[in-house]
């Protein structure tokens, strides 16, 4: 089943060695999921699968499908989350061991989740108003996370999965359906690809 895959750490390795990073990068992105693995490890998603689990498959579409194999892109799909569900890692955290890039990526892909579950709709927008100022990378993350989850739709990961196809449609999909960028575009068709799965 699809919500119980993941990228293993030696599938990682592997993938960025056949296209020969340098060392020193291949090492940053390792760490990146290292750490990941540890801020998510206790985390359990609504479908039972390891929370972890998800950020990998992130991670494994941004390579294996989109082929993009840039260091900051990698590293930020791995740790999109990390500043939303550790108490102990911050902004200048990543920074300093990931640069300000990647900092500002992950930043920027930030909810506040306690704000969030007293008023979510508050919140998701503002998140959207802040994705529409941001790079296309974070946009793109955004986007490949929301695939993922759609992917696993079926396997009961949200308690209102219409809700959640209809808000994606109408406050996600937007930001990049009338953009140039191909790997955009790719995953915008992936998500109608899912949705129309899912209804059928």
């Amino acid at each position: 089943m699809y919500n119980r895959t993941c990228l293993s750490l030696p599938e990682l390795e592997e993938r960025l060695t056949a296209q020969q990073l340098e060392s020193i990068e291949i090492n940053r992105v390792i760490c990146a999921y290292e750490l990941a693995e540890s801020v998510h490890e206790f985390q359990v998603r609504n479908d039972g699968t390891p929370y972890f689990y998800h950020s990998s498959r992130v991670c494994k579409i941004i390579l294996d499908e989109l082929k993009i194999y840039d260091p900051e892109m990698l590293i930020s799909a791995l740790l999109h989350d990390v500043l939303e569900d550790s108490e102990v890692i911050t902004k200048g955290v990543l920074e300093h061991n990931f640069g300000s890039y990647v900092a500002y990526v992950v930043e920027t892909l930030t909810k506040d989740l306690e704000e969030q579950e007293k008023n979510y709709d508050e919140i998701d927008l503002a998140h959207v108003e802040q994705l529409k100022k941001s790079s296309e990378d974070c946009i793109l993350i955004r986007l490949t996370a929301r695939l993922d989850n759609f992917r696993c739709l079926s396997y009961n990961l949200k308690k209102n999965p219409i809700l959640y196809i209809q808000q994606t449609s109408e406050r996600y999909l937007p930001l990049a359906e009338k953009s140039k960028n191909k790997h955009l575009q790719y995953i915008v068709k992936e998500i109608k690809k899912e949705r129309n799965k899912f209804l059928g």
